[in-house]
C-alpha cells in the first residue's frame, strides 16, 4: 500500500480508498477522468507500478485530496447506494412489503400441502396474479421458513 520510491514515499490505490473513504470505483474513475478536471483537481500521474500494481507520489495524492475537499466536496463519499427493491433506477417489480405477503401466502401453502410440489408458483401466480418468477422467489423463501420450522419442531 505504501513504499519508498526513488526517496519519496509512493501509495497505491487501496492506501488512496483507505485515506480518503472514498470506493475503489471512484478512485478509479478520479483516475481515469483525470484529464478532463482541471489540473489542481487532477489525480496524480502514477510514479511507478510493482507487480501491476500503480503507485502514486504520496504528497501528490494529499495535495489532490485537499483540492478536492475543498472544491467539489465529500458529502456523498462513503454513502454507496441507497436500499430499495433491488430493481435500481427502474423502480420495477414488487417491493419488499409485496414480496412479503407472496411469502405469507406461499408458507401458508405450504403448511396446507404438507410441503413443496412441482408447479405451486405457477398455480399462485394464476390464483392470485402477479408473474409466475416473483412467486417462484417467494415460494423459494417460504420452502426456507417452512424447513427451518420444521427443523425447529423436531428439535
Amino acid at each position: 500500500m505504501r513504499r519508498v520510491h526513488e526517496g519519496r514515499w509512493v501509495v497505491s490505490r487501496a492506501w488512496i480508498i483507505e485515506y480518503t473513504g472514498a470506493a475503489a470505483s471512484t478512485v478509479a474513475r478520479w483516475y481515469a477522468e483525470r484529464s478532463l478536471r482541471p489540473e489542481h483537481l487532477r489525480h496524480p500521474e502514477p510514479v511507478c507500478a510493482v507487480n501491476r500494481t500503480l503507485y502514486f507520489d504520496q504528497q501528490a495524492v494529499e495535495s489532490f485530496w485537499a483540492a478536492w475537499e475543498q472544491d467539489v466536496g465529500t458529502t456523498s463519499l462513503g454513502t454507496g447506494r441507497r436500499p430499495g427493491d433491488g430493481q435500481g433506477a427502474r423502480g420495477g417489480g414488487p417491493g419488499r412489503g409485496q414480496r412479503e405477503q407472496w411469502v405469507r401466502v406461499a408458507l401458508e401453502a405450504l403448511h396446507q400441502a404438507g410441503g413443496h410440489r412441482h408447479g405451486l408458483a405457477a398455480e399462485l401466480a394464476r390464483e392470485h396474479g402477479g408473474v409466475a418468477r416473483s412467486w417462484q422467489r417467494a415460494v423459494n423463501e417460504a420452502r426456507e421458513r417452512f424447513e427451518q420450522e420444521r427443523g425447529a419442531g423436531s428439535a
